[in-house]
């Protein structure tokens, strides 16, 4: 069809019918040239709706080469065959018309698939923030069949961008007029790029979008939730952990997986948030051997469920057993031989346990003693002990809990280093609240806002340090393999984040608009506060810019061992006010605060 235009445009229609004779036998060869050349390249081969620049350049170089090919035709036939084959002129019109016919089909086939295919009426307006990724964001969603983003606009940092239009709309600067844009294009969601998520974090723009009601989304990182057959994004709709100013934790995996690879590691809690993420954490490095204990039955059958789904080729024995009935964690100690042990299980809720002093002992005190012993006893080489910030200066049951056995830990770590009795090396691990852990705030915000409030908060003023189940996980796992022994390492936690505005930012997550805050008043043992120590002046750095080893006071082994046997005796006979003086005999800066034990710190 080119060559029968080309020849139209070249000679006057007058001319060829006086001739009588039209280059059918040129037409010919051109077309199978031109059709070999597309064989070689498989210009045919893509989908039409699904058109890039790459489809161009493909059918770009497959007819240039076809047209010198032809030209090196047309120049030997006259010395063959004795007359012209056909004139340079008309090759070159032909293949100019050749190329602009199809590469402007494929365009126009693209724009209308991508005009026509879906209701933009039942799209959402979106702008996306970021220039750089958010191009090959907004060319992956426009060829998705179930896409629901209209793109409309584009947010940008950049100054050599903003005012310019891409991919047919606008570039925006992120300033404060940025509303009056999502107003005007009745914006309904934002589309953050990964290199921008950082910002999102650390600006105020996520204030501004979730005033406006408009949904924030997450594109990932290339490497993680792209479908790399096709490059196509997964969006995903941002959570409040991902509002959180915090920075990625990085960890030295060679480091953790000398340790654990091929080892025997054994875990209790392992149903827990905790344990089960740190299962799934070791279970990466390649473990000889997992041995999950927890108490909670159905929890720890679905643990073993997903041991079998994701990690078959681990031999995972999974144990129903209280870490206070020491026979049976002797048992499991002589059978299986653990080379690590990572003691996760602990009562942790603070109402709770200020109601119920005697089970906080038994099972946080006693149920760690029974542990570090036989951990000593069995020839455990590292044995790793989650804590609180809580037990920090404690106010509470649960938080004097946890520092007692930080103490009975950190005085057998000292015991057996002096006199050389076991090889076993005691870490111990403080951190502060866990996003999305068992009967955090996050979920419990979530459930109240789905039932339409209200939010409950204790205090306007409550702060409190948090961090991602993995992220904690992680560093609990660093801090294993650099630990020496008798060590307190506490994390860096950033910046505190207060309670109220946490469940602010989660009700304009949910975009609804009739969930109320109420205020409840402090908890017994609540503190307004939590405190971990990282100053200067009470921690030691380490390798690891986000672990710090906290100086604290040391306890003589004897003397703890004496007072724990009393302490535990006297929880047996759930005389609550007696353990709680006992408690505060043993760890001094133990004060109750909204508590009827706050009688004995003035006694």
């Amino acid at each position: 069809m080119s060559i029968l235009f080309a020849y139209l445009l070249r000679f006057p229609i007058t001319e060829v019918a006086r001739s009588g004779q039209f280059p059918w036998l040129a037409v010919f060869i051109v077309t199978v040239v031109n059709v070999v050349f597309f064989r070689l390249f498989r210009t045919y081969s893509n989908i039409l709706r699904l058109s890039s620049f790459v489809d161009v350049m493909h059918v770009f170089v497959a007819l240039t080469l076809a047209f010198f090919c032809n030209e090196a035709i047309s120049l030997l036939w006259p010395i063959i065959f004795g007359k012209q084959l056909i004139s340079f002129s008309v090759l070159f019109i032909a293949y100019l018309v050749s190329f602009a016919v199809l590469a402007s089909s494929r365009m126009m086939i693209k724009m209308m698939y991508d005009n026509f295919k879906q209701d933009k009426q039942s799209m959402l307006n979106t702008y996306i923030y970021g220039t750089t990724t958010g191009i090959d964001i907004a060319k992956s969603l426009r060829t998705e069949a179930d896409n629901r983003f209209h793109i409309v606009g584009f947010v940008s940092d950049d100054p050599t961008v903003v005012g310019k239009v891409m991919m047919g709309v606008n570039v925006y600067p992120n300033d404060e007029e940025l509303p009056e844009h999502f107003r005007h294009d009745r914006v309904a969601a934002l589309i953050v790029s990964p290199a921008k998520a950082k910002t999102l974090k650390d600006s105020d723009l996520s204030d501004r979008v979730l005033k406006e009601g408009i949904k924030i989304f997450l594109a990932p990182e290339v490497s993680d939730d792209w479908d790399s057959s096709q490059r196509k994004p997964v969006v995903k709709e941002v959570q409040i952990e991902d509002l959180l100013g915090r920075d990625p934790i990085k960890i030295n995996l060679q480091e953790i997986a000398a340790h654990l690879e091929g080892k025997r590691v054994l875990i209790t809690g392992a149903a827990g948030s905790i344990g089960s993420e740190i299962m799934r954490q070791v279970a990466k490095f390649n473990p000889y051997q997992l041995i999950l204990i927890d108490s909670a039955e159905t929890p720890l059958h679905d643990i073993r469920l997903e041991l079998k789904n994701k990690w078959s080729e681990i031999e995972a024995p999974t144990i129903v057993a209280n870490v206070t009935n020491k026979p049976r964690m002797e048992s499991i100690f002589a059978e299986y031989r653990p080379d690590y042990v990572f003691h996760a299980a602990a009562y942790k809720h603070v109402p709770m346990m200020e109601d119920n002093v005697s089970e906080a002992i038994q099972n946080n005190v006693q149920g760690t003693r029974i542990l570090a012993d036989l951990s000593v006893k069995y020839g455990v080489r590292r044995f790793v002990m989650v804590s609180t910030d809580k037990a920090v200066n404690p106010s509470n049951v649960m938080g004097c809990s946890k520092r007692i056995c930080e103490i009975y830990v950190q005085a057998l770590a000292r015991k057996i280093q002096k006199d050389g009795s076991a090889p076993t090396q005691f870490i111990t691990t403080r951190f502060g609240n866990v996003l999305g852990s068992n009967g955090s705030v996050i979920p419990l915000f979530r459930k109240q806002i789905a039932a339409g409030g209200p939010v409950t908060v204790t205090h306007p003023e409550i702060i409190r340090y948090f961090m991602t189940i993995p992220e904690a996980c992680q560093l609990v796992l660093e801090a294993g393999s650099m630990g020496k022994s008798g060590e307190i390492y506490i994390f860096d936690m950033g910046q505190p984040v207060k309670i109220a505005d946490l469940a602010k930012k989660m009700i304009q997550l949910s975009g609804r608009t009739d969930v109320k805050i109420e205020f409840t008043g402090l908890r017994h043992g609540e503190k307004l506060y939590e405190e971990l120590l990282a100053t200067r002046e009470n921690t030691k750095p380490t390798s690891h810019d986000k672990i710090m080893i906290a100086s604290v006071r040391e306890y003589d082994y004897e003397d703890v061992r004496e007072d724990i046997d009393v302490l535990v005796n006297c929880s047996y006979q759930f005389d609550s006010m007696a353990t709680v003086a006992k408690m505060k005999d043993l760890v001094p800066e133990f004060k109750s605060l909204n508590s009827k034990y706050s009688v004995l710190d003035s006694q």
